[in-house]
């Protein structure tokens, strides 16, 4: 008899970590290759992990709601010796895939050890000798936390020397350690009193996922923030002149975030620069325009995502807003429709908002609110005061990437397609 293991899959891009939030599965179950081991969530999707062979279930290392880094170990199984199998390329060749934040491979090879790009990197970039470095992920494993702990030490471990990666709580600035907490570790307790009445509600998982991602954003990227006023009289009511036919005819319905998406899509496709992500020592300018949208539920926030927005038209954005929504809403979404956004544009105006500073969806480089389309007298180009449909929009930007010139440009075009979307310019098919 051998004995597999199973590790925590990468469920989607840059997730680096995952909540057990329920096992499907007890020590002695017999479980056949692909059958669902375990429910896990992260802060972008929530999902069953398959078992990657056949065979009798031996110890479930990780307990409901622990949360555990990409590639480490949840349970182990036993199977028979003979009837081996490759693993699923979620089991346990994901360690050597994970992305960044991710534990190490460590893995003992002839006297050489194996390490994830993340920490080569940082190695490289600090002159660390990996071999005098004590890991603390699981067996030891050397993480891409345990270097910034030793760099921020500032004890760069050199040959001959021993160097143990230091605690949370020592040697980190207290911005430091709240970031490297929200990233591996339950947050501390806060002492608040409790008076009767009220009401102790326990954190989840996707809600500590949610948490550390907006943490690591405000930490990480330098947040700059800019508005632009846009009038929207023309796109209401075009939009209102379609759409009773075109619920009727589509089946879903023709919202005027659609309209917004479409915009941003194409100015996104006329300012690259926009579409970009910070990468440390380069900026990488994405080639496919996939738009994220934010989606909530009574208790968490699903940024699902528009593939190749710029290419499909008004009436095909729509259909995957309703799409995508309803997948959130309904426990279906999947991780692939989670995956390869460049540019987040979150619908803040749908709970009446006129205006907001996102947090930008890290690692992408800007985030656009749209706020509250409302009604406000306005000077008009004759000098006259009229009532128009004003709407902001609201950007949040890494200003390591993106400068206000460009922004600004960019929103600028923005305005000009929505200020002039109507029946004799635009088609929404």
């Amino acid at each position: 008899m051998a004995v597999e293991q199973i590790k925590m899959p990468q469920l989607g891009e840059s997730v680096t970590e995952g909540t057990i939030s329920k096992w499907l599965v007890s020590v002695g179950d017999k479980v056949n290759k692909y059958d669902p081991l375990a429910e896990v969530m992260t802060d972008k999707v929530n999902a069953e992990v398959p078992s990657s062979f056949t065979g009798v279930i031996k110890e479930l290392i990780a307990g409901e709601g622990d949360t555990l880094a990409v590639g480490e170990i949840i349970c182990t199984i036993e199977i028979d010796g003979g009837n081996a199998e490759e693993p699923l390329a979620t089991g346990s060749k994901q360690t050597e895939t994970s992305g960044e934040g991710a534990v190490a491979v460590q893995v003992d090879q002839g006297n050489k050890a194996r390490y994830s790009p993340a920490v080569l990197k940082i190695s490289q970039e600090h002159g660390i000798d990996l071999t005098q470095v004590s890991g603390t992920g699981a067996g030891g494993r050397i993480t891409r936390k345990d270097l910034l702990k030793v760099i921020e030490s500032g004890n760069i471990p050199v040959a001959g020397q021993k160097v143990e990666a230091p605690k949370a709580s020592e040697a980190l600035p207290a911005s430091k350690q709240e970031v490297a907490q929200s990233v591996s570790t339950p947050a501390p307790s806060v002492n608040i009193p409790v008076a009767t009445g009220d009401i102790e509600i326990p954190v989840t998982g996707v809600r500590k996922a949610i948490a550390a991602n907006m943490l690591r954003s405000k930490h990480e990227a330098p947040h700059a923030w800019t508005m632009i006023e846009v009038d929207a009289t023309n796109l209401v009511e075009y939009r209102n002149s379609l759409k009773d036919e075109f619920k009727k005819k589509e089946g879903f319905n023709l919202t005027f975030f659609a309209f917004f998406v479409k915009a941003v899509a194409q100015a996104l496709k006329e300012f690259p620069q926009i579409n970009s992500m910070w990468a440390g020592e380069k900026i990488i300018q994405k080639k496919d325009i996939n738009i994220s949208i934010a989606v909530a539920t009574d208790d968490a926030l699903f940024v699902p995502v528009i593939k190749n927005a710029d290419e499909k038209t008004i009436k095909g954005i729509a259909r995957e807003i309703s799409e995508l929504a309803v997948k959130v809403r309904t426990g279906k979404l999947k991780s692939d429709d989670m995956q390869g956004g460049t540019f987040t544009v979150n619908n803040t105006g749908s709970f009446g908002s006129v205006q907001s500073m996102g947090i930008i969806n890290y690692p992408q480089a800007a985030i656009l609110q749209v706020e509250s389309i409302v009604k406000r007298p306005v000077v008009v180009n004759n000098g006259m005061i009229a009532v128009r449909d004003m709407v902001n929009l609201c950007m949040s930007l890494d200003h390591r990437v993106l400068d206000g010139l460009v922004s600004g440009r960019f929103l600028q075009r923005v305005k000009e397609i929505l200020e002039n979307t109507s029946k004799s310019t635009t088609s929404i098919y």
